[in-house]
């Protein structure tokens, strides 16, 4: 089953689901409401993956990481919010249950799904967060503020991706390894 990957172009985000087929969607046929929620609902999902999965790791330097991620998804949620009561003083937050918007999810159901595969299913998240957000901050041409913060939130997302694809390389390499030699954790 092939996993969206979004795509920033000149013309707006392309989701990717192979190689060779590609899902053109304009963010101009969303409004700016349904684009805020569906950042607001996006960093909301992300962090509380991203907590469920520092709980679930024994590993002290691996549950820092997603204990930071978290926080980093939290800080964006505040500041999307702060944005979305700016631009709609009078509406109370209500978030949808599906967004408009297809963005990649992660999901596990069950806790016996590779760490590296949840780790994929998140990279994919943050290469989509990264493309929404710098389209999103083109919504926003005369609030200079907003813009650039966007813009930086497409970068922490980024920033992200790397780190999870460092430590998705790691866990591999270590998972590999256990498959090969069961005893490797014997002693640890």
């Amino acid at each position: 089953m092939p996993f969206p990957i979004a795509i920033y172009t000149d013309c707006g985000l392309t989701l990717r689901t192979s190689n060779s087929e590609e899902e053109k969607m304009q963010l101009e046929s969303f409004t700016l409401e349904e684009l805020l929620l569906t950042a607001l609902k996006s960093e909301i999902e992300s962090r509380d993956i991203y907590k469920k999965i520092s709980m679930a790791v024994s590993n002290a330097l691996l549950k820092d990481r997603f204990e930071f991620l978290a926080g980093e998804e939290e800080k964006h949620r505040e500041f999307i919010e702060h944005i979305y009561k700016g631009k709609f003083p009078d509406r109370e937050i209500k978030l949808p249950d599906k967004t408009p918007v297809p963005l990649p999810e992660v999901k596990f159901e069950t806790e016996d799904v590779p760490l590296s595969e949840i780790l994929d299913q998140s990279m994919k998240a943050e290469l989509a967060a990264h493309d929404f957000y710098k389209a999103l901050a083109e919504k926003f041409p005369e609030d200079r503020e907003v813009r650039k913060t966007l813009l930086f939130f497409s970068s922490m997302e980024m920033g992200h991706y790397q780190l999870l694809k460092l430590e998705r390389e790691n866990i591999e390499r270590f998972e590999e390894w256990e498959e090969f030699n069961p005893m490797v954790h014997i002693g640890a």
